[in-house]
């Protein structure tokens, strides 16, 4: 029976809630996935809630992160939008799950064929989509590899898996650009950060093992 690991998550170091959801996501991929009492989980987290892990994700409706980790109730605070951009409000909640909820990780997590990085790479205008589209365009100006402008599309998968790549790190930078609070605890150990990719052909995670801060 899966028991919820409030104790010792004081304790817990980024690299254990690193190796936690390394293991998770082995389960997943495995099709083996602990059976969890949901509710007792209610019962046990109802006054508080301690994650181990944060995570700012896309939103795309193919990639939930508790699903992906085989976490439960209480385990994962996360925060969802599209293209996993760091925005104002996004690393607000961040700061606000690292320390004052005593997360121990932050995951920054794309997908492969994000909808967002390839609206992104065609330069698409609706909406308020455009603000989203504005947060990734950066990632678009680092990647020098592929210098014909036909192949810069949404329609060639190379381009777009660079790109994707290349958001992850970027919002990563942003975070700890914007937030004193982040860099600061990063600075004292208190938490670490990391990048990774869901593979939607998989179901595997791969984490950018050289973004990996603690």
């Amino acid at each position: 029976m899966y028991k919820h690991p409030l104790i010792n998550r004081d304790k817990m170091t980024p690299q254990e809630a690193l190796d936690i959801l390394i293991e998770g996501n082995n389960r997943f991929m495995n099709n083996y996935v602990v059976n969890k009492d949901m509710q007792t989980l209610v019962q046990i987290i109802k006054e508080r809630q301690h994650p181990f892990a944060s995570f700012l994700s896309c939103s795309d409706s193919r990639a939930p992160v508790e699903l992906l980790f085989d976490q439960a109730l209480g385990d994962i605070f996360s925060v969802r939008l599209v293209g996993a951009i760091a925005s104002d409000k996004a690393i607000g909640s961040l700061e606000f799950s690292s320390k004052y909820l005593d997360s121990k990780l932050i995951v920054v997590m794309g997908h492969t064929g994000c909808g967002g990085v390839k609206a992104a790479c065609d330069d698409f205008k609706d909406g308020h989509i455009g603000e989203i589209i504005n947060m990734i365009k950066p990632s678009i100006r680092h990647e020098k590899t592929i210098t014909n402008p036909e192949d810069r599309t949404s329609k060639n998968p190379e381009y777009v898996e660079k790109i994707n790549e290349l958001n992850v790190r970027y919002q990563i930078d942003t975070i700890i650009r914007l937030s004193d609070i982040v860099a600061e605890m990063l600075e004292k150990h208190q938490i670490g950060i990391i990048g990774g990719m869901y593979d939607l052909n998989t179901g595997k995670v791969n984490f950018f093992e050289d973004t990996f801060v603690s």
